[in-house]
């Protein structure tokens, strides 16, 4: 296989210094084959692409349609945030004039140039990925945003794609009007089964080609809490290298780990350890841990790739917000790397309370007719609920959950709805970040009823 030229890594994401390790990556070619039709025929704008040049020392622009700044109305804007150190106190914050007014104006298709360096810090520090290695960041609305431009810049319709099942039930809608094969890799509680995609692509009919993708949420994933355990992400990166797929790594609940033992790395730094790197496209979310309103999230991958994405940004909506992330600056840059994981730790060890609380109503009112395995991570219970006592036929909690339980005080979702292909479930996905208590407590109990009755009594 052709490799591009290695580069050495670099020491930061911005001094330039080398480690004097080689990273090699899959040169530009290499992405070709699985680009889509739409790809192919969209281009970024004219304006677009020549935006970059209004920076040039001495030019005068006639370019772009721009409004002029001293017309907009805002002149500041500050805040009040928690501190990252104690959640209990708070910090004040501010957007300074001169990013303001960037910040109010048209803006870079990728997101603003110090928004991307901070990313890619925080990638460095992370995942241990260094520039140098083929790879860079974009901005997105949310991380569903990129994730959604990236299938579009991939998939043609009628193409095969791995899917982890259950699977996140807003990406299913998505491949489904792309009228794709979705091909369903089994999990369990230990995350994707390697062994699962080895067989559906060994016996893979020949003459059909095969998928181009993996999707997996692969920390607390949705709906079934389960979290990929590092020995099964090793070898669906060989497999992702035997079979030439790539791996859309959608990650939202990364820094919501609650386990006690080592967090697994990302496929993203797992990929360093394979002969070249480039099959991994990693998507990250602030949803969860900064605010699901201001739709903040981040994708890192193979450039030709990531450049993809922005071609499909520049003709939709332009560019992400430049205020959203003037703000998210204004927060992040003063804490550094070191004050980010703090608060993030602090986040998660919230979560992880309210994860025990629930965890301990569902013993005491579902323990003898439902069925789990304690998430790591993310924001989910995946409950199979023991509908046939004695195993007669296959239970189906659709109408259960949707009908009878809303009926009686009590909402989630069924089970079927996180299948691609749609076919019974025993499971209902609980989500436990809300609550209070006594209203988890009130919520089982409720649903306790709703399951006796539909058994016919205990």
């Amino acid at each position: 296989m052709a490799i591009e030229s290695s580069v050495p890594s670099n020491g930061s994401a911005t001094n330039g210094q080398t480690t004097g390790k080689e990273v090699k990556y899959l040169p530009t070619e290499h992405y070709k084959p699985f680009f889509s039709k739409v790809e192919n025929d969209l281009k970024l704008t004219p304006i677009r692409n020549l935006l970059p040049l209004e920076a040039t020392p001495g030019v005068i622009s006639l370019l772009a349609g721009k409004p002029n700044e001293s017309m907009f109305p805002f002149t500041s804007i500050s805040f009040t945030a928690t501190s990252p150190h104690d959640l209990t106190k708070e910090v004040t914050g501010s957007v300074t004039p001169s990013n303001l007014t960037e910040a109010l104006q048209y803006g870079p298709t990728a997101g603003l140039g110090r928004m991307n360096n901070w990313l890619v810090g925080l990638q460095e520090r992370v995942h241990k990925r260094k520039m140098g290695e083929g790879w860079r960041t974009t901005v997105g609305v949310g991380s569903q945003d990129l994730v959604f431009k990236a299938v579009l810049m991939l998939l043609n319709h009628g193409d095969a794609i791995l899917i982890e099942s259950p699977a996140y039930a807003g990406m299913i809608p998505v491949f489904a009007s792309l009228h794709c094969d979705q091909v369903e890799v089994e999990t369990d509680s230990k995350g994707v089964n390697p062994e699962s995609i080895r067989k559906l692509l060994d016996n893979w009919p020949a003459g059909k080609p095969k998928p181009k993708l993996l999707y997996t949420v692969p920390y607390g994933g949705n709906p079934a809490g389960m979290t990929t355990a590092t020995e099964r992400r090793r070898e669906i990166l060989v497999l992702a290298r035997e079979h030439n797929f790539l791996i859309l790594e959608d990650d939202p609940y990364y820094w919501m780990y609650y386990s006690d033992d080592e967090r697994p790395p990302s496929y993203f730094q797992l990929e360093l350890e394979q002969p070249e790197v480039g099959r991994v496209l990693r998507f990250d979310s602030f949803s969860k841990i900064i605010s699901a309103g201001m739709r903040f999230g981040f994708a890192s991958g193979p450039k030709a790739i990531i450049d993809a994405i922005d071609v499909q940004t520049g003709s939709s909506n332009l560019q992400p917000s430049s205020l959203i992330q003037a703000i998210v600056l204004a927060l992040v840059e003063p804490w550094g790397y070191d004050g980010f994981e703090t608060f993030t730790r602090n986040v998660s060890n919230f979560y992880k309370t309210k994860r025990d609380i629930f965890e301990k109503a569902l013993r005491q009112h579902l323990g003898d007719v439902a069925e789990w395995s304690t998430p790591e991570s993310g924001l989910f219970f995946w409950v199979k609920l023991v509908l046939k006592p004695h195993g007669d036929g296959e239970s189906d909690s659709d109408d259960l959950i949707s009908t009878k339980a809303f009926q009686n005080g009590v909402i989630a979702l069924p089970g079927t709805v996180f299948l691609p292909n749609g076919r019974k479930s025993a499971y209902v996905r609980m989500a436990f970040s809300l609550l209070p208590e006594e209203s988890v407590h009130e919520a089982l109990k409720r649903l306790r009823d709703v399951i006796v009755k539909e058994r016919g009594g205990l």
